[in-house]
């Protein structure tokens, strides 16, 4: 059964940083790195929105909000998930989940780790 879990939320002042770590389980071995792992954010105000996607062909992609800010890295001997978040803004205040997807059929999703950007 595979298993997404999220760590490294919590509280941070304007301008601070968070890196936030996803460790997965349960995958069969060798095919962590035919996922393509994101991160989402959601609010109780909005829906659940892309953060950034590191395809399985090595390729990152991050939404316009991130403007440079946020970078996404994966271990795929590690099975992780990582996303270093600098210069945050109250904006960011959001519950992050990890997200592996494959095939567009196969799609896991942690519980979510707590963000919150505030002074």
């Amino acid at each position: 059964q595979v298993q997404l879990v999220e760590s490294g939320g919590g509280l941070v002042q304007p301008g601070g940083s968070l890196r936030l770590s996803c460790v997965a389980s349960g995958f069969t071995p060798g095919t962590y790195q035919n996922y393509a792992m994101s991160w989402y954010r959601q609010t109780p105000e909005k829906d659940r929105e892309l953060v950034a996607t590191y395809s399985a062909g090595g390729f990152t992609k991050y939404a316009d909000f991130v403007k440079d800010r946020f970078t996404i890295s994966r271990d795929n001997a590690r099975w992780t998930l990582d996303l270093q978040m600098d210069n945050l803004e109250p904006e960011d205040t959001a519950t992050y989940y990890c997200n592996a997807e494959f095939g567009g059929y196969f799609d896991f999703w942690g519980r979510g780790t707590e963000v919150t950007v505030s002074a």
